[in-house]
C-alpha cells in the first residue's frame, strides 16, 4: 500500500518546460548554439549543466565552468521576466498536491535547482505539503540514472520514521513523472511509477515502466492510487 508520493517538478507541478526552452533558444543562440525543440525533447532528465554542456557539444564546441554558470543565472532571471506573477502550473495541481498531503508523505525529486523549486511552491502556497525535495544541488548524476529518487525514498522513509512511522519499503514510494528518463530514473531506484501525459504519450511512459497513465492528475483520489499501486 502507497504510503508517499515523490513528485517530479517540472511537467509535473508547474507547465513550464515551453519557457525554459524559450528561454534557453535565446540565451544559446546568442552564443551561436542553436537548440531546437528536438534537441531540447532529447534532453529530458537533464540538470542545467548538463544541458548547457551537451548544446555546446552538440556543435563540436567546449564551455567553460564561468561561461555555463553565467548562461544558467540568465535563463533564471529570463524564466521570472517571463512568468512575473502568473506561475503556469498545471490546472487543479494545488487542489491534487492538497488532498494527497492528507494521506501520503509529499515529496519533490527533480532535476531543477532547490531555489527554484521552493520559490515556485512557496509563491504557489505548496511549499507547506512537502517535507522532502531533492534537487539537482544534491545529486551528482541525472535521471535516468536512479541516484535522486534513491535520495528522494531515502529522505521520505527517515521522515516518516521521526514521525512515528515504520520504514517504508519501496512498492509503498510512488513517484509520478512525466518523461522518459524520469520514469526510469524511478524505475530503476525500484520505486512504482505514474506516467502522466503532461509532455510525452502514454506509450513511451508505458515502455519505460510506468505503472498506470493518468491523462489528468485532477482524475486521481488517495484511493485511486491505492487501488492501482
Amino acid at each position: 500500500m502507497i504510503k508517499a508520493i515523490l513528485f517530479d517538478f517540472n511537467g509535473v507541478i508547474i507547465d513550464d518546460e515551453p519557457i525554459q526552452m524559450r528561454a534557453y533558444q535565446e540565451l544559446l543562440s546568442a552564443e551561436g548554439v542553436e537548440v531546437t525543440d528536438r534537441d531540447y525533447a532529447a534532453s529530458h532528465g537533464m540538470d542545467d549543466k548538463t544541458f548547457v554542456r551537451a548544446a555546446y557539444e552538440r556543435h563540436g564546441k567546449k564551455v567553460d565552468d564561468a561561461k555555463m554558470h553565467e548562461i544558467i543565472a540568465a535563463k533564471f532571471v529570463k524564466w521570472r521576466e517571463i512568468v512575473g506573477d502568473n506561475l503556469p502550473l498545471f490546472p487543479g495541481i494545488g487542489d491534487f498536491v492538497e488532498k494527497m498531503s492528507h494521506e501520503f508523505a509529499l515529496g519533490v525529486v527533480s532535476m531543477e535547482k532547490g531555489e527554484q523549486i521552493e520559490y515556485v511552491l512557496d509563491k504557489a502556497g505548496l511549499l507547506k505539503h512537502f517535507s522532502v525535495i531533492v534537487s539537482a544541488n544534491e545529486v551528482s548524476a541525472c535521471k535516468p540514472d536512479p541516484e535522486c529518487y534513491r535520495i528522494g525514498f531515502h529522505d521520505i522513509d527517515l521522515f516518516r520514521i521521526r514521525q512515528g512511522h515504520l520504514p517504508m519499503t519501496h512498492s509503498e514510494c510512488l513517484v509520478i513523472e512525466d518523461t522518459v528518463p524520469g520514469i526510469q530514473a524511478a524505475r530503476n531506484a525500484d520505486l512504482p511509477a505514474l506516467g502522466v501525459t503532461n509532455t510525452v504519450d502514454a506509450e513511451p511512459l508505458r515502455s519505460a515502466g510506468a505503472g498506470a497513465i493518468a491523462k489528468d492528475l485532477r482524475d486521481w483520489m488517495p484511493e485511486s492510487i491505492r487501488r492501482m499501486f
